[in-house]
């Protein structure tokens, strides 16, 4: 029995001397499902206008969403660290999420290589376990949410309880979840601040051209009216797709304020490439800004957001304004705005881990096209209620 104790003693303390070795793998998950309620037929019944920049899905129905079901692994060994996310509910691209490694390196450096978001907006980087609402903004899920496969640098700076922050500067593919298939890349930056734990603040870019491959085949696509540019014209623009924005972000256990801020061009996104002109403008430029307020009782908390995305901010076209008919009473100026109330309720001790949201979001009425007996661009409001659990 003694040597058995000394022999356990020795081994205890030879293990005390080793270097760490990989952690155990942690395991995390979020499920979500959505009840939509239309409050009138307009989002089942009418097609969308003929600018089909807004989409409303998945609130085209009364019906039972599965909306995420995210099942996350991490871990690492070392300065090492990996993240694997995948979403088994998704059907139109592969089930995978985000998929990296980071390397921790001297003086706060770090790279992170693989699959993830391109440090674009600031609610996209948040979980969709923290979101104030079901939805993110217009702005995070059409500039922010789209995954890419590439490479960040960053460095932090500063006191992260006092003043500090972290510069990110990273290389993507355009590609979105697959492979590249061109030379061309995305370059981005993201910086990040903090003034305490209460305030966030910082700003972000992205410069890229077409994801199409470059080979010297492309052409360019036919714009049509006054003052167009030629084919050739539009090829050397080659769809250039750029993004700018800043935010603010004031939260303590009670208050939750935040702003932002987006403009660029267009580009890709509505693309002008090999026959293609599926926008009015060649520089077109896009702007918008989201607002949100949430107060906390609690378990209970109210939040209020205001929305605003305008997809031809410059009012670029060529000849006659192509969104106006004033024989049919319609203006599709591509315009949008979401007005969202929303109520949380905590079922666990954080709303992050186990909630029901209920939200109420009000639609600008110009993104639907009018149907039989209507007169006039159209919209339509929702009624969601999400359940929510996380682990």
């Amino acid at each position: 029995m003694t040597n058995l104790k000394n022999i356990s003693a020795t081994a205890l303390l030879l293990t005390a001397g080793l270097p760490a070795v990989a952690q155990a793998p942690k395991i995390s998950g979020l499920a979500q499902i959505w009840y939509t309620q239309m409050m009138d037929n307009n989002l089942r019944h009418n097609s969308l206008s003929p600018y089909n920049y807004y989409n409303p899905a998945p609130h085209t129905e009364n019906s039972f969403y599965l909306k995420r079901v995210d099942v996350k692994l991490a871990g690492g060994f070392g300065d090492v660290e990996y993240e694997v996310m995948m979403d088994p509910t998704i059907t139109t691209t592969p089930i995978l999420q985000d998929a990296s490694v980071k390397y921790k390196l001297p003086y706060n450096f770090e790279i992170k290589v693989g699959q993830f978001k391109p440090l674009q907006t600031l609610e996209a980087v948040s979980s969709s376990a923290e979101l104030m609402l079901a939805e993110r903004s217009m702005l995070a899920r059409v500039f922010g949410d789209p995954r890419d496969r590439g490479i960040t640098a960053s460095v932090g700076f500063g006191d992260p309880s006092a003043f500090g922050g972290r510069f990110h500067v990273g290389m993507f593919n355009a590609a979105s979840k697959g492979n590249d298939a061109n030379a061309q890349k995305d370059l981005a930056a993201r910086l990040e601040m903090n003034y305490g734990k209460e305030h966030l603040f910082g700003a972000y870019t992205l410069q890229g051209t077409t994801n199409l491959t470059d080979k010297g085949s492309l052409t360019g696509g036919t714009f049509f009216g006054t003052g167009a540019p030629t084919p050739a014209e539009v090829l050397d623009n080659k769809d250039k797709t750029t993004n700018l924005g800043a935010f603010y972000r004031f939260q303590n256990d009670k208050f939750h304020a935040a702003v932002e801020f987006i403009t660029g061009a267009l580009g890709r996104r509505w693309p002008s490439l090999n026959g293609t002109t599926s926008r009015e403008h060649l520089e077109q430029s896009f702007m918008g800004y989201v607002g949100t307020f949430a107060y906390t009782v609690n378990k209970h908390k109210f939040v209020l957001r205001y929305d605003n995305l305008n997809y031809n901010s410059g009012d670029k076209w060529y000849g006659n304004n192509p969104y106006v008919n004033t024989a049919a009473g319609t203006d599709y100026t591509p315009n949008y705005t979401e007005t969202s109330v929303g109520y949380i309720y905590a079922l666990a001790e954080h709303y992050r881990q186990s909630c029901i949201r209920v939200n109420y979001i009000m639609r600008s009425k110009n993104f639907l096209a009018p149907r039989a007996g209507q007169t006039g661009e159209q919209g339509g409001d929702s009624l969601v209620v999400a359940f929510q659990a996380a682990f």
